[in-house]
């Protein structure tokens, strides 16, 4: 059986732009996966210092440099807004991208995108890692198989509280580095991206509001939301409720999806990533993360012995692993590609529009 655990060779040598959160979350993976940590170019020659002498880059002299580099992939993790000119910068210098999500900050742009690097040759993948806990991956087996029969509902929902208060503020409540959307393109597009996968179904359709709960935050005006609740209709027929929320108090990252069929239920919380409920009328029970009894593919993602606990940085670590894979030509199950960027957007749109609007909308066919 492949592993997530196995070397390349050779190693590719990658870049990263950014040197936040997310660069750190990025280069940790990186270095799990053997990659050689080359380069990498933040805000300012200070920050770009800064940044590789803690995660043990190079720092590029400009950022431009960091293009001039010869490499195999290009971690982008910078605002939003910045992502597509770095993609596209990355992939015409003939390196790979790895681009946090959002891949732009609107659909004909993350579409764009993809083509140049259809058009090259070059690949890409967006870091939708929820995908990469093995008990998701137990839940997509169990509904492939026809284990839980046709699918009804969905009740999904992902909350936090790190926006709770007025006094809360982050470069994303700005439009103009976090794009139009920020709850829903923030955390929303992962949940949505998780539905999707989980059920192998598509949204076909929407009806979204949302709420801007602070009009005032650092002094400024925002103008992007913090809550979105929505009702979905799905391409096998079922139907479903979505919330995400920035401002529930003492929910930290409380990611849930909840999935009905017509012989049994499923349901994954992020926040207890080792558990898959599996309701039945006439039983239940809680399947725990065990090699032993998972489909091949949850089974694949198991890093560590039944009872040793797996959590976020395991699921990027293996997504970027994969994603390494696939850029020197093997072949990964489920792996996020740019496709799924520029679908993330499309649903963003959808969902901006129906509340704009205040009615259904047809969400663009992937």
């Amino acid at each position: 059986m492949d592993t997530v655990a196995q070397a390349f060779a050779p190693p590719p040598r990658i870049g990263m732009v950014g040197g936040g959160f997310m660069a750190r979350t990025h280069t940790r993976a990186a270095r799990a996966a053997g990659a050689h940590l080359e380069v990498i170019a933040s805000s300012s020659a200070a920050g770009s210092r800064s940044a590789a002498a803690e995660l043990g880059y190079r720092a590029a002299a400009t950022g431009d440099d960091l293009f001039d580099h010869e490499l195999d992939v290009v971690h982008v993790c910078t605002p939003n807004s910045t992502h597509a000119e770095h993609s596209r910068r990355a992939l015409d210098s003939g390196s790979h991208i790895i681009c946090e999500k959002p891949l732009a900050v609107d659909a004909a742009t993350a579409r764009s995108i993809l083509e140049h690097a259809t058009s090259l040759g070059l690949g890409g993948t967006v870091p939708f890692v929820y995908r990469y806990h093995p008990m998701v991956r137990e839940a997509r087996a169990r509904i492939r198989r026809g284990d839980t029969g046709a699918l009804l509902t969905i009740d999904a929902s992902y909350l936090q509280d790190w926006m709770l208060s007025a006094d809360d503020d982050n470069w994303r409540v700005d439009a103009g580095s976090g794009g139009p959307s920020r709850a829903f393109a923030d955390i929303g597009s992962h949940l949505v991206d998780l539905i999707e996968f989980i059920t192998d179904e598509r949204i076909v359709s929407l009806v979204a509001t949302t709420r801007t709960v602070h009009p005032r935050r650092g002094g400024a005006t925002v103008t992007t939301e913090d809550t979105v609740a929505m009702t979905v209709e799905m391409s096998g027929g079922g139907i479903g409720s979505v919330l995400i929320s920035q401002l529930a108090p003492g929910r930290k990252n409380g990611l849930v999806i909840e999935v009905a069929g017509s012989k049994e239920s499923l349901r994954f919380a992020q926040e207890q990533p080792e558990e898959l409920w599996v309701g039945r009328r006439a039983g239940s029970l809680l399947l725990m993360r065990d090699p032993e009894v998972l489909s091949a593919d949850a089974a694949r993602l198991c890093r560590v012995p039944a009872g040793h606990p797996q959590g976020y940085q395991d699921a990027f670590n293996a997504f970027v692993a994969d994603s390494y894979a696939v850029f020197a030509g093997e072949e990964r199950e489920g792996v996020p590609t740019l496709a799924d960027g520029v679908r993330a957007a499309s649903v963003t749109e959808a969902v901006l529009t129906s509340a704009a609007e205040r009615t259904w909308v047809e969400v663009e066919a992937p």
